[in-house]
């Protein structure tokens, strides 16, 4: 195919150069020279450019850890019963998992443990903005007792406070229903949804209902659950002091009051998108590694 583009006007006088383009897979690449091994031109031009410019470490996350993207929203979640997502985070040594990466480039990790059982508001009110005792909490004695490295590493973001309907069969609609409320600060919990959205076996699981009806398969098949009972951070549609929680066999249980003090908590939180994984495989021996 033949393109012509217009060159320069002088003294009243059009220069026109000719040019010719192929399609790149009409063309091959002398690679004698160079030595890249690629023989056609854009994979010659592409490995080139990952030559000069290689992926950085999170890029490399993204593309061979096995996240996988969301369908309802622009995040990437390590599904599975056991993925490869564990990271060093204040100086806690495989003690942090990572839940999801964000489109804005932030990456959102909790506590593998618990770091006590308390109860989630102590008024029993489930309004976690209002701010529940736990918000003060983890955002007060909590994040002040974490290491400067640390505290330096965590964004303030969004957090989804939007109640969950019991039992729901529509992932959707659920996820917006969390996202409906936003709460901002520091350090909050993992929600209903993404406990459901970090399971692997998205046709048995993938649902609320769906989890609650298979959770003897449904439990081998995300890394969330811990045998333990611990709180999200979703509140119950249908009760002003109701907060939902993951029981000791895996099941998304809503008959918690808020102020129980039996139930683990296991902060989240978002890693600004200047914090870089600069090492580690994310196994539980040689976990990732921020910088």
């Amino acid at each position: 195919m033949i393109g012509f583009i217009l060159g320069v006007l002088s003294a009243a006088v059009v220069v026109v150069y000719a040019e010719t383009y192929f399609p790149s897979n009409q063309v091959t690449y002398d690679n004698t020279v160079s030595g890249l091994s690629s023989t056609n031109v854009q994979t010659a031009i592409d490995e080139l450019y990952n030559t000069c410019f290689p992926k950085t470490a999170g890029e490399q996350i993204i593309e061979n850890a096995g996240l996988e993207k969301d369908e309802y929203e622009c995040r990437y979640f390590f599904t599975g019963g056991n993925p490869n997502n564990y990271v060093t985070f204040n100086n806690e040594k495989a003690g942090w998992r990572i839940i999801s990466i964000e489109c804005d480039g932030t990456i959102k990790i909790m506590r593998d443990l618990s770091i006590g059982l308390m109860a989630w508001d102590t008024s029993n009110s489930n309004n976690w903005a209002r701010p529940a005792t736990l918000n003060t909490y983890l955002n007060g004695t909590y994040y002040n007792g974490l290491n400067n490295t640390a505290k330096s590493q965590i964004v303030v973001s969004n957090f989804s406070v939007g109640a969950v309907t019991y039992n729901n069969n529509n992932m959707s609609t659920q996820v917006s229903n969390e996202n409906s409320n936003l709460w901002k600060g520091k350090i909050a919990l993992p929600t209903v949804s993404e406990y459901i959205r970090t399971n692997g076996n998205k046709s048995s699981c993938g649902t609320y209902s769906l989890m609650d009806n298979n959770y003897n398969s449904c439990i081998s098949t995300g890394w969330m659950d811990n045998n333990d009972y611990w709180w999200t951070l979703s509140s119950y549609a249908d009760r002003s002091y109701y907060v939902f929680g993951v029981d000791s066999i895996g099941v998304v249980a809503y008959g918690f009051d808020s102020f129980s003090t039996g139930i683990a908590v296991r902060p989240a939180l978002y890693l600004s998108s200047e914090v870089k994984i600069t090492g580690g495989t994310g196994t539980q021996n040689d976990p990732f590694t921020l910088e």
